[in-house]
């Protein structure tokens, strides 16, 4: 499909593949090495990362969508970014034969992205980017910056096993769906005045957050589902989970979806109980949150989570590290 009519998903190499190895040889003994080791295995298929479950998950949705619409180029389309020299695409280009990633091999073919690092974000542009997976906390900020959706992907040590047939993305609602406005309220007036704040505005939208528009692509193709009568069997299905609570502060949570036109298939307020257990029953390809001990504890769990570094839960982090080093 072209760029513009697509559902165009970035992913880096790092996260598509496990590559921890290769990476260990980079840092230690330089590119020449790495280089070198990456030629000599070239015929060495790459084992899956963590993202490789969520792209063979677009893949069987792109599969019911082309049954249902030959011709509709509305379809996930999947961009493989790297900084390797482009010896080790040859590696690559093999594992993705390996796995048989139909959607990943051709785009490959047409625009494997050998970035070495500076402006990644005029790439992302230039691919009407939806939304961008990396293992670098840094180009991962600079792409939010610039506008892109993006998170920074985690490994769990043992990751939980998902459906092959039915894509599941989970969210978090602060600062990542939402705005980070009510955490804001929460951060510098604690937890009264946050359900105090949240009664007050319930019916005034909360502003859109960093994967909002994420959000969007994915309902756009669900309604092509449900215009089928395919409702009760869509192959995406989203996931609202939020440390809110939903009799004192889910309202307005709810509502600004509605505002906004979107569905959400399941909304789970949890009251500000661990999310990692809930994402365990769920279990999702893919779980988003803006706070770092969320994205711990879902990974300890098993989940594939991606922190979303957004909203002022960064800047309060950045503080406290300053203060401890400065003490």
């Amino acid at each position: 499909p072209k760029p513009e009519n697509a559902i165009t998903i970035a992913v880096s190499s790092r996260v598509l593949f496990n590559m921890e190895k290769e990476q260990q040889i980079y840092e230690q003994q330089g590119m020449e090495e790495y280089i070198k080791y990456q030629v000599e295995h070239e015929t060495q298929p790459f084992s899956p990362g963590p993202a490789f479950s969520f792209v063979k998950a677009l893949e069987a949705v792109n599969t019911r969508l082309r049954e249902l619409y030959p011709d509709s180029e509305e379809l996930f389309d999947v961009v493989l970014m790297t900084n390797n020299h482009a010896y080790v695409g040859l590696r690559l280009i093999n594992t993705i034969n390996h796995h048989h990633f139909d959607l990943l091999c051709r785009v490959v073919h047409r625009a494997l992205l050998y970035d070495r690092g500076k402006q990644s974000h005029r790439l992302l542009k230039a691919y009407h980017t939806n939304l961008y997976l990396s293992a670098d906390p840094t180009k991962v900020r600079e792409a939010l910056e610039e506008g892109i959706a993006a998170a920074t992907m985690f490994t769990p040590e043992k990751m939980t096993e998902v459906s092959e047939t039915q894509l599941r993305v989970a969210f978090d609602g602060d600062a990542v769906l939402f705005s980070d406005e009510s955490e804001r309220i929460y951060k510098a007036h604690g937890l009264d005045k946050f359900f105090e704040h949240e009664k007050a505005h319930e019916n005034k939208p909360l502003d859109h957050g960093p994967l909002k528009g994420f959000l969007e692509a994915l309902g756009k193709l669900q309604k092509k589902f449900y215009g089928k009568g395919q409702r009760m069997d869509c192959p995406i299905r989203t996931y609202l989970v939020t440390a809110r609570s939903a009799a004192s502060s889910g309202t307005r949570a709810l509502k600004t979806l509605r505002s906004w036109g979107l569905e959400i298939d399941e909304a789970l307020f949890l009251a500000g109980a661990p999310k990692g257990p809930m994402l365990e029953k769920i279990r999702p390809h893919i779980f988003f949150d803006d706070q770092m001990f969320h994205v711990e504890g879902a990974a300890e769990m098993g989940t594939v989570a991606c922190h979303v570094p957004y909203g002022i839960a960064q800047r309060v982090t950045k503080k406290v590290i300053k203060d401890l080093e400065t003490e």
